[in-house]
């Protein structure tokens, strides 16, 4: 009687402590994203949704945070601040390689995961600036991207192109570029520039507003791509922007990929789960922002110059894809 009473009271609490062993596995995870109005952020906003539809499945639930954009996030990223960051593709390139911000510092944990959107250097000038060129931005006020942002490095890139310089060659104002649309429309800045897929909210804003905008075209670039091969010539389409007064229908630049980057301390569990429910629905993914629908499961495995993390090289491998 002693035995079965033993027995019976072991059970329920066995019962009752399940739940509670249950929530203590679960792991949460964090993206680090972008300004609220770029792709970035959406792009986060998807794949957690994806996880935690499958919560209970992967024992783990994922959330998104706003942040400064690429070099933050491979930064945190790094530290443990974050697991995942959604990383501009040359920035990938100059972690791994101990370039720009990791001068001498090869960042060696940094793994990619997948890469996503392609995301084209846009500038958007007003009418009145005269820019049309980006030899025309010599002694203008030009918002080139806040410290930590991806396009900060993009932005000067593309002035060394036309021969210019950010200390001399320009006014530069090194503002976010979702609080540049409206320094635009407010005649604080002459031009900014945004390294982003499209369409997007803020060029929108920009175009949309009294002063009148249009995107300079920036076609020369062979030099650029020789130099750096994480770039490639991209054009805009204009059908997004109908209120910018430009004349054709696409503008010439030239881009980037937004890609997926974890460290090496992360279990491949986690980054397997990521990565099977963004392949495994992949075109409820892509309804989800139109900068998504030129993705196929084989591109986006390009633009990746960090080493692959073993979770995804799983996934990789059972879908065929390696």
């Amino acid at each position: 009687m002693k035995k079965a009473l033993l027995l019976s009271l072991c059970l329920a609490l066995a019962l009752l402590m399940a739940p509670a062993a249950s929530m203590a596995r679960i792991q949460f995870v964090t993206i680090g994203t972008g300004g609220v109005t770029g792709v970035y952020y959406p792009t986060g906003g998807a794949i957690s949704r994806m996880v935690n539809k499958k919560a209970k499945t992967y024992n783990m639930k994922a959330t998104v945070e706003s942040t400064g954009g690429s070099v933050f996030n491979i930064n945190a990223v790094l530290n443990g601040d974050l697991e995942f960051g959604i990383a501009q593709s040359d920035r990938q390139f100059q972690a791994v390689n101990g370039m720009k911000e990791w001068d001498g510092k090869p960042q060696k944990k940094l793994r990619a995961v997948f890469s996503i959107h392609p995301e084209s250097i846009t500038l958007i000038a007003s009418d009145e600036s005269g820019i049309y060129s980006l030899a025309d931005m010599k002694d203008k006020r030009i918002a080139i991207g806040n410290p930590g942002s991806g396009q900060l490095g993009n932005s000067r890139d593309a002035l060394a192109l036309a021969g210019l310089d950010e200390k001399t060659g320009i006014k530069a104002e090194y503002i976010k570029a979702v609080e540049a649309a409206s320094a635009l429309q407010d005649e604080r800045v002459d031009a900014f520039f945004y390294t982003v897929g499209h369409p997007n909210g803020s060029i929108k804003e920009a175009t949309a507003g009294r002063i009148k905008v249009h995107i300079v075209e920036i076609p020369d670039v062979q030099s650029l791509i020789a130099k750096y091969p994480y770039y490639a010539k991209a054009l805009i389409p204009m059908k997004f922007y109908p209120n910018a007064t430009n004349k054709t229908d696409m503008a010439a630049t030239f881009g980037v990929k937004a890609t997926l980057v974890t460290s090496s301390d992360i279990s491949d569990d986690i980054v397997y789960a990521i990565t099977k429910e963004v392949f495994d629905n992949l075109e409820a993914f892509k309804k989800l922002h139109p900068a998504y629908s030129v993705l196929t499961k084989e591109n986006m495995l390009e633009g990746l110059s960090a080493p692959l993390h073993p979770g995804a090289v799983k996934y990789y491998k059972e879908a065929g894809l390696m």
